[in-house]
């Protein structure tokens, strides 16, 4: 691994799709966070590089040090956190956080992640709360059910009246805000790059576990999260399609025995009240995911790839 000792303490990857509408407040937050020092990589698979340059516009009004990537095509979330990673880990950034352009964080944030991760922990997330002024919970706190192959978050839809301030270790967190000492990539690999989007991050995570790294639940950090912004909800043919293909997926790469075997009946026993549930065009969607998931290769030698030296 390079040495990292002269970089940024933080190394933030972003991956932009059809992020117009949220990039101006996460450079906002990002502008609060004075008592640290990052680096901003944003990797954008939009279609068109507007996005892009209002980011660029963003960075240089707040005075964000930031590197800029247009793919000119939407290589998938996975693939853009890659490119991102490599980047930040070629800069000596001493951590990365893989964040979603669509949150929101106050001042302090970024802060109080680094500073439970230099505490001696490998990964660090924050409570996070849907957007808006209920103070809805998204999550604090999860587990990865390989029974279901569901990925349940605790206090989901629930008032945050602090019930779930005490930090611990969590079983599962998403990586859309994850802060990670860079030596884990040496460790774990990178994303897999087969999922595209959705499972990405559970696999990322069932990756830190069979490392023996726990995640920490650090809820004094707290973000605000604009769910599902630039997929179009759980019932559009994108998610529809992705969900169901990389769910089988995963059961099928890491998962052995009868716990892969109750977990895929599970999961192709359920797919057809819900698919009885949606108009023909979305139903066939999710039936592709499902065919797709169960064809494809599980040998690749780029899943486990580790960091570049």
């Amino acid at each position: 691994m390079a040495e990292r000792a002269g970089g940024p303490s933080i190394g933030i990857v972003t991956v932009l799709y059809g992020s117009d509408d949220v990039v101006e407040g996460f450079f906002d937050s990002l502008a609060l966070q004075t008592d640290v020092d990052f680096k901003v990589y944003v990797i954008d698979n939009s279609p068109t590089p507007a996005t892009l340059e209002r980011c660029r516009s963003l960075a240089a009004r707040h005075g964000v040090a930031a590197e800029f990537v247009f793919n000119d095509a939407n290589l998938g979330v996975a693939k853009g956190n890659n490119q991102g990673i490599e980047r930040a880990l070629r800069d000596g950034c001493r951590s990365i956080l893989l964040a979603n352009n669509d949150t929101e964080f106050a001042r302090g944030t970024l802060r109080t992640l680094l500073d439970a991760l230099q505490s001696g922990e490998m990964a660090v997330t924050p409570k996070m709360l849907y957007w808006g002024p209920q103070r809805l919970i998204w999550f604090a706190g999860g587990r990865i059910d390989l029974y279901t192959m569901r990925t349940p978050h605790i206090g989901m839809l629930e008032v945050d009246r602090g019930q779930f301030d005490l930090p611990g270790h969590t079983g599962y967190a998403p990586t859309c805000f994850m802060l990670l000492d860079a030596a884990v990539f040496a460790r774990v690999g990178m994303m897999d790059e087969r999922y595209f989007v959705y499972y990405d991050d559970t696999d990322f995570a069932w990756r830190l576990a069979q490392a023996g790294l726990r995640i920490r639940y650090e809820p004094q950090a707290m973000v605000q999260h604009k769910v599902s912004t630039s997929t179009g909800g759980a019932d559009s043919p994108f998610t529809l399609y992705y969900t169901n293909r990389n769910r089988i997926f995963f059961i099928r790469k890491n998962l052995r025995g009868l716990q892969r075997g109750i977990a895929l009946a599970y999961v192709l026993a359920t797919r057809l009240p819900r698919a009885l549930r949606l108009p023909r065009p979305l139903a066939a969607r999710l039936w592709a995911g499902v065919r797709d998931g169960l064809k494809m290769p599980l040998a690749d030698s780029e899943v486990d790839r580790l960091a570049p030296e």
